[in-house]
């Protein structure tokens, strides 16, 4: 069997959106990432629960944290591959087995 791709199937809706907007804009400092979850959700985010989340993605693996003069978060190799596997999943264009209807 090939790697292991890890399953985005267990994660919140917010931790998915936040890898797939880090997806869009390449690594970012937190402020933008707030800025476009906030104009996204029309309740807009907390910045405490944007830093929570950011961690527990890093804790699994699928984003990486680096301080330099900011900090700044990108997708991991790991988390590009969950997210390429959800995206084919939401597509139809993965044999999923176990399925509901």
């Amino acid at each position: 069997m090939r790697s292991h791709t890890v399953s985005l199937a267990n994660l919140s809706a917010t931790h998915r959106d936040l890898l797939w907007v880090l997806s869009q804009t390449g690594p970012s400092e937190s402020g933008p990432l707030y800025h476009a979850l906030s104009n996204y959700y029309t309740d807009g985010i907390d910045q405490a629960r944007l830093y929570d989340t950011l961690e527990e993605l890093i804790e699994r693996d699928l984003v990486t944290k680096s301080n330099h003069d900011t900090t700044e978060y990108r997708l991991t190799e790991s988390g590009r591959r969950a997210l390429a596997a959800r995206q084919a999943w939401q597509a139809g264009t993965r044999n999923v087995s176990g399925g509901h209807e």
